[in-house]
């Protein structure tokens, strides 16, 4: 016996039921290829940052301003005991910002900053201050003091951005 001959409806039927199939598969295979690309797209932006973004003017304003120095004048000069012998250090340093702000809070605190790096120079030992990590720790030390003023006085401390020591000479 033959098989029963299909009819109009029941081919028009199973195009439906494979295409249904096929069509369903398209989209999910569209949608997670949507979702890819715009979370690839959301991640670069967030990594790279827009340029619109008011954060990051302020950020490329801040970094774009040019240095100013604050020389603090006249040399600090402090004497230490060391190997029975008495030894004097002479040292003139450089504050550095890009803030003119705190290029004013650090000169009208001028007294008071050379008060305290005077204090951290003339505790010093002979021996720390003449290896270069001794050096080292001494200038940081120093420009924590410094920071610490700027911030006591209503300024942002970390805007002192460095300090450098352009003469060091200990005899």
């Amino acid at each position: 016996m033959a098989p029963p001959a299909a009819t109009n409806d029941d081919l028009e039927e199973g195009a439906a039921a494979k295409s249904a199939k096929g069509g369903s598969g398209g989209l999910i295979i569209t949608v997670l290829l949507l979702l890819i690309l715009g979370g690839g797209g959301f991640t670069a932006y967030k990594l790279l940052g827009s340029k619109d973004d008011p954060k990051n003017k302020d950020a490329a304003k801040e970094q774009m301003l040019p240095a100013r120095y604050v020389t603090l004048d006249p040399p600090f000069v402090v004497n230490f005991q060391a190997e029975s012998a008495v030894r004097f250090l002479q040292i003139t340093i450089g504050i550095m910002t890009r803030d003119l702000e705190i290029e004013k809070i650090i000169k009208e605190n001028d007294p008071r900053i050379r008060n305290d790096l005077l204090l951290i120079l003339g505790n010093q030992n002979y021996q720390a201050v003449s290896t270069l990590e001794g050096k080292e720790d001494l200038r940081k030390r120093c420009l924590e003091s410094v920071r610490t003023v700027v911030l006591e006085s209503g300024g942002d401390g970390p805007k002192v951005e460095a300090l450098y020591f352009t003469s060091f000479v200990m005899q």
